[in-house]
């Protein structure tokens, strides 16, 4: 089963490193884990995770207890340009980076 957020406003690089500590673990022990972990995209990532265990279970999944997370992917979203003003009139850029993650769950053998 498969949970997708799109535009997350955080980068990429700092969602990767959340999302490789979850990625082939079991269901359950990902969503322990994400629940203390103290890293601000741990709370998204969360929330995915139980969608997705809940559309496995909608779509009539047999075993629910036995899924683990296939594949997290965390791809870059668009980026919003500012500006900040400098000195003698000068602007320089700001980067606000998004994320897109994607979530797959499958049946563990």
């Amino acid at each position: 089963m498969k949970a997708i957020l799109y535009t997350y406003r955080q980068s990429p690089r700092k969602v990767r490193s959340v999302a490789s500590t979850i990625r082939g673990k079991r269901a359950a022990d990902a969503l322990l884990l994400l629940r203390f972990l103290k890293k601000r995209a741990a709370s998204p990532l969360y929330k995915l995770l139980q969608s997705a265990m809940a559309n496995a279970e909608n779509s009539g999944a047999p075993n629910v207890e036995n899924l683990h997370v296939a594949s997290v992917r965390v791809d870059k979203g668009v980026t919003m340009k500012r500006s900040m003003p400098r000195a003698r009139g000068r602007a320089s850029r700001i980067n606000k980076r998004t994320s897109h993650i994607t979530l797959t769950l499958r049946e563990a053998q």
